[in-house]
């Protein structure tokens, strides 16, 4: 689901360069953790619901939630260092 193509279907870019490693990952838990428990604790101190409600919100609400924005995350950090012309680091030899 978060994989990407070899290349691109109109343009024949090629996304071999393309390396986002745990960046999505690391920001889309610091994003979700502060939503559900904002979310969580907005809930619980509004309207006061039982345990239970909790587990069914939070627990079906989260993974849906992470998946939407694992994929947005992603493909940010693609298009930025796509557009940054972003590389690994080397030194220069001379």
């Amino acid at each position: 689901m978060l994989e990407l193509r070899d290349k691109c279907g109109k343009c024949d870019l090629n996304y071999r360069f393309i390396d986002t490693g745990d960046g999505p990952a690391v920001f889309g838990i610091f994003i979700l953790g502060f939503l559900v428990c904002g979310l969580a604790l907005y809930v619980e101190f509004t309207f006061e619901p039982p345990v239970w409600v909790h587990m069914v919100l939070w627990g079906l609400g989260t993974p849906l939630i992470a998946l939407a924005l694992l994929r947005f995350l992603k493909a940010t950090l693609i298009v930025l260092q796509y557009r940054n012309k972003a590389e690994e680091g080397r030194f220069k030899h001379d």
